[in-house]
């Protein structure tokens, strides 16, 4: 009887995930984007619903059809509008649109905190009123779960029969094909809208439903809806059936899990293995299967599309953005230069995406996983609580942290050799959940630990000197990492991998030093944050702040180690400065521009300089002096032909 039970109690759990993961299925169907905001669309609609009825006193049903009958649908068009279209026009590499996407979740992510805060909210009202609905056999079964089954099996056929009514041939014209739907008169931009809204309305249903399961938390939701991604994998991004099978599935083996209690050291293990089988799926599905089967043109999978590119103006100087972004908290008072000790280890953290994603094109969100360890390896050698490890003296402990976590890079860059573009990215990102729950939510592995910079650097003004220090060393890995033979083949791989290969590159043991040395990085960034704090905060690592770290690279130039200098200024000087939420919602809001802005947004504010050069007639010679003979000068027709291509030059 309790084995029905339990089973009865995990079908509620696996049909929420199994509608979250209907939901991203059904939007990448109908819009060929992979929506990372797919959980941030959920959380919003679920503080909505929760700020209409507990704050506005609002009939829970009037709630519920105005969020998810107006407010969803009017946000499926604004993003097909104003995100996804511009990037559908110029045909955007399937990277780009994934970043779109991932900057729509950091948006709702900050809004949801600047409006209502970070805290959790115990009170999420309920859609569907507590009843028990009795079954054969005297086991009851809530109609909160028959009523999430029955939306399911709904989603579910008339996901499969509509996709092959006309309708839906035009659905899949637009998303394989777009110009050529185009050519036979589809309005293109109407099917796409009709997507994002389809999926918006799916997102705020599982939103709706999840909140009274859980704490209402604008991290802790989103990441939840994440989660269940691992149906999507195991449905390969195809079939609907197998993604409700998968998630029943899970759902059911968690509560059935739930009767068995280990005894001695791994029975917290175990508990934790039981409530996150969902991140385990999903790390595990990632790890079997092999391809997905995506929609629409494909591409190399790299980031090679959001680097910068073309031969801009020389501006002299401008070097001294981000070494006055550095120099600058050496003239704060005590209190500011505190929080300003954030900055250099932070740019280590995100030059260490820049190695991995900007100079090789692997598109990695597990970055905050590996600063994590880094931080964590780095308090427990300086404690002497390290496994195999005395007490490890000062500046030791920041050499000897990220040679610890370079394995686990090179452990996960395996996987990573025959993975690209969206297979890696999730792929990351599992690899930063696990962690996350498995090593860093533990209490026998975290609690209680402090670290504290060494005795020579113990001032804040010295500490900083040292994250300079330190800062100096990554800049001068990625230089070596950039130029020469290794930077050539790491251009050739994220530009055209099968190329590079056909070339004589050894691209699998460059992904593999790539990833070695973005990890190692990343972990020097996590220690000298963990001592800049004085201690091990496990949400200073949580998955989430990997993706909007990742968005932050990407705006400021993914392929540029000083724009990532300038990224960790401007995101501390945004928290310390501004309203809790504010550093996300402006990453974000410049993320989900980025096909207005390609290159980043430094990038772009030096095209506009030298656009606005270029009109004004100046030359590279007005800005760089350049030594040699002056050039002989043009002919009036000379200088108009020469006029002419500038032009054409700008107008490209």
């Amino acid at each position: 009887m309790l084995m029905l039970e339990l089973a009865l109690a995990g079908l509620g759990i696996g049909a929420i995930a199994a509608l979250a993961g209907l939901g991203l299925l059904v939007t990448y169907r109908l819009t060929g984007v992979f929506n990372l905001a797919f959980g941030a669309i959920a959380m919003s609609a679920a503080y909505l619903q929760w700020q209409a009825v507990r704050v506005w006193h609002w009939p829970v049903a009037v709630a519920a059809v105005v969020v998810l009958l107006v407010v969803c649908p009017l946000f499926g068009v604004l993003l097909e509008r104003v995100v996804f279209r511009p990037l559908q026009r110029r045909a955007a590499a399937p990277a780009e649109r994934l970043v779109a996407s991932l900057g729509v979740f950091v948006v709702l992510l900050g809004v949801a905190v600047l409006v209502w805060g970070a805290q959790a909210r115990l009170d999420a009202p309920s859609l569907v009123p507590y009843r028990q609905l009795p079954l054969p056999g005297g086991v009851q079964l809530p109609l909160s779960t028959a009523v999430d089954l029955a939306v399911i099996l709904l989603v579910g056929v008339a996901l499969v029969l509509g996709l092959r009514t006309r309708l839906g041939q035009r659905v899949r014209a637009v998303v394989e094909q777009r110009e050529l739907a185009e050519l036979q008169g589809l309005d293109a931009n109407r099917v796409a809208a009709l997507g994002w809204v389809i999926g918006c309305v799916l997102a705020g249903v599982a939103g709706i439903l999840m909140a009274p399961t859980l704490r209402l938390e604008p991290y802790g939701l989103t990441l939840v809806m994440l989660e269940t991604m691992a149906v999507v994998v195991v449905a390969r991004l195809t079939s609907p059936f197998r993604a409700i099978l998968a998630g029943l599935v899970i759902g059911v083996s968690q509560a059935e899990l739930a009767r068995v209690h280990p005894t001695g050291h791994a029975g917290p293990l175990f508990d934790t293995l039981t409530s996150n089988l969902f991140v385990v799926a999903l790390l595990l599905a990632l790890l079997i299967v092999h391809r997905f089967d995506e929609t629409g043109s494909t591409d190399s999978g790299t980031t090679a599309r959001l680097t910068s590119r073309g031969a801009l103006t020389p501006i002299r100087g401008w070097w001294l953005v981000p070494a006055l972004t550095l120099a600058a908290p050496l003239l704060f008072n005590a209190e500011n230069r505190r929080l300003a000790l954030a900055v250099p280890a932070l740019a280590i953290v995100l030059v260490s995406i820049v190695v991995v994603s900007g100079y090789s094109g692997q598109i990695s969100l597990g970055q905050a996983g590996f600063a994590g360890l880094g931080a964590l390896f780095a308090a427990r050698l300086a404690a002497g609580t390290m496994p195999g490890f005395g007490h490890v003296p000062g500046v030791a402990v920041l050499a000897l942290a990220p040679l610890l976590v370079v394995p686990i890079g090179l452990l996960l860059g395996w996987p990573a050799i025959r993975r690209r573009g969206l297979f890696l990215a999730l792929t990351t990102f599992a690899f930063s959940v696990a962690v996350s729950r498995f090593v860093f939510d533990q209490p026998s592995v975290t609690s209680g630990l402090t670290i504290r910079p060494p005795h020579a650097f113990g001032t804040d003004n010295n500490f900083y000197v040292l994250e300079l220090l330190c800062l100096a060393g990554a800049f001068l890995l990625v230089r070596n990492l950039h130029n020469g033979r290794v930077g050539r083949a790491l251009v050739a791989v994220r530009d055209d991998e099968p190329g590079a290969l056909a070339s004589g590159v050894d691209v699998r043991r460059l992904k593999l030093l790539v990833f070695a040395a973005s990890a190692g990085l990343a972990a020097l960034g996590g220690a000298l944050l963990a001592m800049g704090s004085r201690a091990f905060d496990t949400s200073a690592f949580d998955p989430i702040r990997g993706l909007i770290w990742f968005a932050a690279v990407v705006v400021f130039g993914i392929d540029s180690a000083p724009g990532a200098v300038i990224g960790a200024g401007v995101l501390v000087a945004l928290d310390a400065g501004l309203p809790e939420g504010s550093s996300i919602l402006v990453i974000g809001v410049c993320a989900f521009l980025l096909g207005r802005m390609p290159g980043g947004l430094l990038h772009s504010v030096h095209r506009f300089i030298d656009h606005s050069l270029r009109r004004r007639g100046a030359s590279v010679r007005d800005l760089v002096p350049i030594a040699g003979p002056r050039p002989a000068r043009l002919t009036s027709a000379g200088r108009s032909v020469a006029l002419m291509m500038q032009r054409r030059t700008a107008a490209r």
